[in-house]
This record gives structure tokens, sequence and C-alpha cells, in this order.
């Protein structure tokens, strides 16, 4: 496997950019230098994050989320765990 991640990828299921083999291996993400864990989903290339807004949930039972615009960095945190071991 590669240790780069994909340039899009979503945490819902439901979505065309759902991979949930990637998701097992844990992916951070860095938004604007800071580290998010509430990433919904992101996109590399079009520099944006999708995060989750509280707890908040639409009427289909989807957490409510907001699009924010920024510089995003996308890594394997396995691939983090071998090059500190």
């Amino acid at each position: 496997m590669s240790d780069t991640p994909p340039d899009r990828l979503s945490v819902n299921p439901s979505s065309p950019f759902f991979n949930e083999d990637l998701l097992a291996r844990g992916v951070g993400i860095r938004f604007k230098g800071v580290e998010k864990t509430n990433v919904e989903e992101y996109c590399i290339s079009e520099s944006w994050v999708r995060v989750s807004v509280g707890k908040t949930v639409d009427r289909r039972g989807n957490p409510m989320s907001v699009k924010l615009q920024g510089p995003v960095e996308a890594w394997f945190k396995d691939a983090e765990e071998k090059a500190e071991g």
C-alpha cells in the first residue's frame, strides 16, 4: 500500500469517496497548520475540509458539517508510528 493518502476521502459510508481500508489505517489531517480530529471529508487539491459542528444532526440523522477553505495536509498515522519506532 502507498504511504500517501488519496486526494479526497470521506468518513460517510454513502459517499463515493469512502474507503474503509484506508480509514482503518488512520488518517491524520492538518488544516491551516493545526491538526484536526473532527474532519468528515477532505480534498487536498481543492484545499477544503468538511468538519462536524458539535452534536447537531440534520433531518436524516447525519452530523451537521461546515466546509472550510484553506491548505490541507494528510498522512497515514500507521506510517507515522513506523517512522518513530
